[in-house]
C-alpha cells in the first residue's frame, strides 16, 4: 500500500536491524588502478547493525529534515500487521544521494521484519519502488547500502541491479562506522 508521511510512526515499527555474520572485504588490484575485487569474509564474533540508532529516530525524521511531497512511501502488511516497507526519494533539494537529476530515483529506506524475511517482500516491495519511478520518467533507481549489509546486496543484484560506485572512505568521519564501505547500486529502468 502507498502510505502518507502520517502512517510512518507505523512504518518506523518496522525493525531495519539486522546481524552481521559476512562483510564484503575489497581488494585494491594495483592499489585500485587495475580493479577492485569483493570478497565476503565471515565477521567474528557477529553484531547487530541498526540503521535507526546509528541515524536516530528511524523513518519519523523523514518529514522533518526533507519535503517529502515527491517521495514514494509504501508498506506491506500481513493482515493488519506491517512487515515490510519501502519509501523512494525524487526530486527532493537536499537529497544529495539525487545529483540534481530528475530522471533518478534513490531507494531511500527499504526494510522488512525480521519475522518476514526472505519471504519475497522485499523483491516485492523493491518491484513497487520500480513501478512508482517509472511512472515518474526516471531511467535510472540509485540505492545506497554498505559492505557490511551482504544480504541486501545479494537482493539488489538478484533485483538486476549493477554496482556503480564503491567508496572506502564516505564515513570516515564517523568513527563507530568508518571500517563501513558504501556500495552505491543502479538499476538502469
Amino acid at each position: 500500500d502507498s502510505i502518507k508521511a502520517e502512517s510512518l510512526p507505523e512504518y518506523s515499527n518496522i525493525p531495519i536491524s539486522f546481524e552481521v555474520e559476512s562483510l564484503l572485504r575489497a581488494e585494491l588490484l594495483n592499489n585500485g588502478l587495475n580493479g577492485i575485487i569483493l570478497h565476503e569474509e565471515s565477521v567474528r564474533p557477529p553484531y547487530i547493525k541498526d540503521y535507526d540508532k546509528d541515524n536516530g529516530e528511524g523513518p519519523t525524521r523523514f518529514p522533518k529534515a526533507f519535503d517529502i511531497s515527491n517521495w514514494g512511501i509504501f508498506l506491506a502488511r500481513k493482515g493488519k500487521t506491517p512487515v515490510g516497507g519501502a519509501t523512494v526519494a525524487f526530486r527532493t533539494p537536499g537529497v544529495n544521494m539525487l545529483g540534481g537529476r530528475d530522471d533518478l530515483a534513490v531507494l531511500w529506506d527499504l526494510r522488512i521484519h525480521p519475522g518476514f524475511r526472505r519471504s519475497g517482500i522485499g523483491t516485492k516491495l523493491f518491484a513497487e519502488a520500480v513501478k512508482w519511478s517509472k511512472e515518474r520518467g526516471c531511467w535510472q533507481l540509485k540505492v545506497e547500502t554498505q559492505n557490511v549489509n551482504v544480504p541486501a546486496c545479494r537482493l539488489y543484484v538478484r533485483q538486476g541491479c549493477h554496482l556503480g560506485e564503491i567508496n572506502r572512505y564516505a564515513y570516515a568521519s564517523e568513527p563507530s562506522i568508518a571500517h563501513e564501505i558504501m556500495l552505491i547500486w543502479y538499476l538502469d529502468l
